[in-house]
């Protein structure tokens, strides 16, 4: 697959072993909790929050020189860090505001917060991506895209797209 998604390996995955223990790694009955926060290097989840909008504020808006901060498309308040899943996989949720409810770019924007947070969290991380609630006229599809793995992958695979993302994901120097 493309070099953004990382490959899961057996030692990545966690099942219930028959003693009870839901950190078991498959294959090698060897007990492993996913790391913390702490262990990460964050503080707490502010931190891990604070350091996802570091990330997010300076994509580049498809159509005007302005990042998605200065647009107030995406906001420090929208970023959410939710409870970790039983194998202590971070959650985190973001959600953005398009400039207009008809915006024709709101699934490319939603795809570049997603590959600009892909690209720079080095950790597994369960990743929510979602229009603000009554913000676009077709929210509903456009999460459903944006949260989709396969048509992430199919658009990164489209070199006119994936060339509008990497314009607007990357860093000034």
């Amino acid at each position: 697959m493309l070099s953004f998604f990382r490959k899961k390996t057996s030692d990545d995955l966690t099942v219930s072993s028959s003693n009870g223990n839901a950190n078991a790694k498959v294959g090698t009955g060897i007990v492993s909790n996913g790391p913390s926060l702490q262990e990460l290097g964050y503080r707490n989840s502010n931190d891990l929050k604070e350091t996802i909008y570091d990330f997010l504020r300076t994509i580049r808006d498809p159509e005007k020189p302005n990042t998605l901060e200065d647009l107030g498309v995406v906001y420090e308040e929208g970023i959410f860090v939710k409870e970790p899943t039983a194998g202590n996989v971070n959650v985190v949720r973001v959600e953005f505001n398009p400039t207009v409810p008809h915006c024709s770019l709101a699934t490319l924007i939603g795809l570049c917060i997603r590959i600009k947070i892909e690209r720079n969290i080095n950790h597994n991380l369960k990743l929510d991506i979602y229009i603000k609630k009554g913000a676009h006229s077709t929210e509903d599809e456009i999460n459903k895209q944006i949260n989709d793995k396969e048509r992430i992958a199919a658009a990164m695979e489209n070199p006119n797209l994936r060339q509008l993302v990497e314009n607007c994901i990357k860093e000034e120097d």
